[in-house]
């Protein structure tokens, strides 16, 4: 058997300001007095910060969690979709990226325990904020002992997401939009050509991309990576598909 680490004791102060961060995220549990914080503190302390006791045991906990929760979010919320349209629903709606803006919105990075190496890394913030993230959903589930706190939380923000991503189904996808869309025109595959314009790591212009098709630029997009570069452009090409329905067959692209 393996000894976990005692939690640090909370003092009055971080109780206070975990339960009002709780309260905050619409949570009826947080002000219920046998409510256990000691999750919640340990899935708000980074393994950054130097300490015993750290988020990654209810990372792993909370990608169980978030995924059986989005399962029943959708079985009770979009009954009438097949199985194949809830996963590719189910899947934007647990992804990092997902994860990453929620944790944003909720402010949760104000209430993080975070090392001075990891605070000052621009570029590692979102997949902090995503492990983060991940990991409060294992400590609520673990402080209270069922997914009802954690519907109560994530159940606003997956409406909110769900009904952007049914009205735009290729939301942060959009690469596999327009080659869809372009292999249905009979028109091929478009072609990607990036450039890194800057090395500094978290500029969120390092890569410029350009999108073809047929010899002919159908969009251009920016990124702090090239994946995120290539997304744009074809997000850019997607706007303006309906006046390529009908590109020439011609030269390679420049």
């Amino acid at each position: 058997m393996v000894l976990r680490e005692a939690p640090v004791p909370l003092s009055d102060e971080r109780r206070r300001r975990l339960v009002e961060f709780l309260a905050g995220l619409g949570l009826a549990e947080a002000r219920c007095p046998d409510l256990d914080l000691a999750p919640i503190e340990e899935a708000l302390t980074h393994s950054s910060a130097g300490r015993p006791i750290n988020h990654e045991r209810l990372e792993f906990l909370g990608d169980a969690v978030l995924r059986l929760a989005a399962a029943e979010y959708l079985e009770r919320h979009h009954h009438a979709m097949d199985v194949g349209q809830r996963s590719a629903l189910r899947a934007q709606l647990v992804s990092d990226r997902w994860l990453a803006e929620l944790a944003e919105r909720c402010g949760i990075e104000a209430m993080v325990h975070l090392g001075p190496v990891a605070a000052g890394d621009s570029a590692a913030r979102q997949t902090i904020r995503a492990e983060i993230c991940e990991a409060l959903i294992g400590g609520l589930y673990e402080a209270t002992g069922s997914l009802a706190a954690v519907h109560s939380w994530l159940t606003p923000h997956w409406q909110r997401s769900a009904s952007e991503l049914l009205a735009d189904p290729y939301r942060h996808n959009w690469k596999t939009g327009l080659q869809e869309w372009s292999q249905a025109q009979g028109l091929g595959l478009p072609s990607y050509f990036c450039e890194e314009r800057s090395r500094l790591h978290g500029d969120p212009r390092r890569f410029h991309c350009c999108v073809n098709l047929n010899g002919q630029r159908l969009g251009e997009g920016w990124g702090g990576s090239r994946r995120d570069a290539e997304q744009q452009a074809a997000r850019m090409a997607l706007a303006q598909r309906q006046g390529f329905s009908s590109l020439p067959e011609s030269s390679e692209a420049s």
